[in-house]
C-alpha cells in the first residue's frame, strides 16, 4: 500500500505539511518496528513521548512524522504532517491508508463490563463449526484461524488493529469476532470498522478511573451501537442487547437497526428457561429449537450463551449448528476455569475483578457448592479505589473463608489496597496475606472435601505487576503446585 502524504492530509481539516509530499508505505507508532518509507506517529502518553524516538525512527527509514506540535522544527529530508488532534487524525488517516479491510469481512463487536471474552470464544466456536475461517481479537490473545498472537490491550490501538485486520484478510478470514472496550470506543481505536453485529452484555462499575462517571462509561459503550447503525458498504446490521441490564434502555436508543434482545428475567426475543446449573455444566432452553446441555456453568454464562446465540442467528447460522458448537465448547482460559486434580474439593480460577464479576462467580459457587466457599482475591493498584470495599463486602456475603491478597498492585502499596478492601469486609474473620502465592497455598491447605476454592482477579494472566516490575505469575500454575504439596502431605 502506497499513498502520498498529501492524500492523508486531505482527510483531516486544519492540517499542515512541512517538507516534501512524500510517498508513505506504512504507518507506525513504535520506532522499533519502523520500516523504510513509513510515517512515524509521535504519540504522547503519560509515560512515553514518541517525539523522543524520532532519531531511531528516521534511522530505520521513516520519511515523515505525524505530530500535533504546531511549532515542530522540520528535520533535514524528513517531512512532517501537523494535525490538530492526534486521536481524531489517526481515526481518519489509518483506516483509509489500509483500505478499510473490515469492509471485506463480517465483523461482530462485543462490548460490556463482563462477558466479552467468553462470548467471543463461543462465537468463534460457532462460526468455525459453520465452516468459516474466523479471526478473534480480545483480552487473552489474537487468533487467526488456529494461529495465536499476543495482545497488550483488550482492543489494540487503531494502527495495530487495522494492521491485524489487513493480516486477517490476507489469510482469508471471513468472520472477525472482537471485544470492544470502552477505552477503545472513547479513543477511536475501532474507527473505520464497519460492524455487522454488535452485542451489549451488561454495564456495572468499572474503569471509573478513566471515564470519571458511570454515565460517561455508558456513553462510550453506546458508540458501538451508533457505529453498527450507520449505513455502510454491507447489509443486515443487527444489535444484540441484554434486556435484563438496566442500561439496555439507553443502549437501545442508539440502535437504529435490527434488534435482538436476550435475557432471563424479562420478556426477550431469546429467553433462557428451565435453567439447571451443576458443578460440571448446565442445561437450559432457548425457545423450542435450542435445548442445550453444556460443559460450562453459571448464570452469567447463560447470558453469555444467549448473547452468542443472538449474534449467530443475526448472521444466519442454523440453530442445529449453534447447538452442536455450544455443546462442544469447553471453556475459556481463566474464566471459571476448573483446576482438575485428585483432591476432594474444587479449585476454580476466574478473571473476575469488578464487583459484578465477583458477585456472579460467588453466586455461581454458592449454587453448586456442597461445602464451604474459600475465596482468595485482591484489587488492582492504580485503578478505581471505590470498588475495593464493595468487593470486600461481596466476599463476606458469599464466602465462608476469605483470604485478601495482592492482585496487580502496580505502583501502589499493597498494604494500602488491602486496607481499602478490609473496609468492606468489616468484622468478618478473614486472613490478610499480601504475597499472592502464599495466599493461594493457604487457601488450598484449608480446603476440605466438598469445598470450592475460588482464586479471583487474574484469570488467564501469566504475570503480576508490582512496583518493582513485572514478574511471571500464573494462578493456575500456583494452584497446581499447592495441590501437589497438599497431596504430598496426605
Amino acid at each position: 500500500m502506497i499513498k502520498k502524504l498529501s492524500e492523508l492530509a486531505l482527510l483531516i481539516p486544519d492540517t499542515k505539511i512541512l517538507g516534501a509530499d512524500v510517498e508513505i508505505s506504512g504507518i507506525e507508532h513504535d520506532s522499533r518496528k519502523v520500516e523504510p518509507k513509513n510515517l512515524f506517529v509521535c504519540m504522547e502518553g503519560a509515560h512515553v513521548d514518541g517525539h523522543n524516538f524520532i532519531p531511531q525512527a528516521t534511522a530505520k527509514g521513516a520519511v515523515a512524522i505525524l505530530t500535533t506540535r504546531k511549532n515542530f522544527k522540520p528535520l533535514e529530508n524528513i517531512s512532517v504532517l501537523v494535525v490538530p488532534d492526534m486521536l481524531n487524525a489517526l481515526a481518519g488517516i489509518v483506516p483509509y491508508f489500509y483500505d478499510y479491510p473490515a469492509r471485506q469481512m463480517r465483523v461482530i463487536g462485543i462490548t460490556g463490563t463482563n462477558g466479552k471474552t467468553t462470548t467471543t470464544y463461543m462465537l468463534r466456536e460457532i462460526f468455525t463449526c459453520a465452516g468459516f475461517k474466523v479471526g478473534l481479537i480480545g483480552t487473552i490473545q489474537i487468533l487467526i484461524g488456529d494461529e495465536s498472537f499476543p495482545v497488550r490491550n483488550t482492543t489494540p490501538n487503531v494502527i495495530d488493529l487495522q494492521k491485524i485486520l489487513v493480516d486477517m484478510l490476507a489469510k482469508k478470514v471471513q468472520v472477525v469476532v472482537m471485544e470492544v472496550s470502552s477505552h477503545a470506543l472513547a479513543e477511536h481505536r475501532v474507527a473505520g470498522i464497519e460492524f455487522d453485529t454488535a452485542i451489549f452484555t451488561n454495564l456495572t462499575q468499572d474503569h471509573l478511573d478513566f471515564h470519571g462517571t458511570l454515565e460517561n462509561y455508558l456513553r462510550a459503550k453506546c458508540k458501538l451501537f451508533d457505529m453498527v447503525s450507520r449505513h455502510g458498504r454491507k447489509q443486515n446490521k443487527t444489535a444484540v442487547i441484554n434486556i435484563d441490564d438496566a442500561a439496555s434502555a439507553e443502549v437501545l436508543k442508539h440502535c437504529l437497526c435490527r434488534k435482538i434482545t436476550y435475557g432471563i428475567k424479562n420478556f426477550a426475543d431469546l429467553r433462557g428457561t428451565e435453567i439447571n446449573l451443576r458443578a460440571d455444566g448446565m442445561n437450559f432452553k432457548i425457545r423450542d429449537e435450542l435445548n442445550l446441555s453444556l460443559h460450562i456453568t453459571g448464570l452469567f454464562n447463560v447470558y453469555n450463551v444467549l448473547a452468542a446465540v443472538g449474534a449467530a442467528l443475526a448472521e444466519n447460522i442454523r440453530p442445529d449448528i449453534i447447538k452442536r458448537a455450544l455443546e462442544n465448547f469447553k471453556s475459556v482460559p481463566g474464566r471459571f476455569e476448573r483446576i482438575f486434580s485428585n483432591v476432594p474439593f474444587e479449585v476454580i480460577v476466574d478473571y473476575a475483578h469488578t464487583p459484578d464479576g465477583v458477585k456472579n462467580v460467588l453466586e455461581t459457587a454458592a449454587q453448586i457448592a456442597t461445602g464451604r466457599i474459600i475465596t482468595v482475591f485482591g484489587c488492582g493498584g492504580d485503578r478505581d479505589h471505590s470498588k475495593r470495599p464493595i468487593m470486600g463486602k461481596l466476599a463476606t456475603e458469599f464466602s465462608d473463608v476469605i483470604i485478601a491478597t495482592s492482585d496487580n498492585p502496580r505502583t501502589e502499596d499493597p498494604e494500602k489496597i488491602l486496607d481499602d478492601i478490609e473496609v468492606g469486609i468489616g468484622k468478618k474473620i478473614h486472613e490478610r496475606i499480601v504475597d499472592r502465592r502464599t495466599a493461594i497455598f493457604r487457601a488450598i491447605e484449608l480446603a476440605k472435601a466438598g469445598d470450592i476454592v475460588l482464586i479471583l482477579g487474574k484469570g488467564h494472566e501469566t504475570y503480576q505487576i508490582l512496583n518493582t516490575g513485572t514478574i511471571h505469575f500464573d494462578d493456575r500454575e500456583v494452584a497446581r503446585e499447592a495441590i501437589k504439596e497438599v497431596n504430598s502431605h496426605a
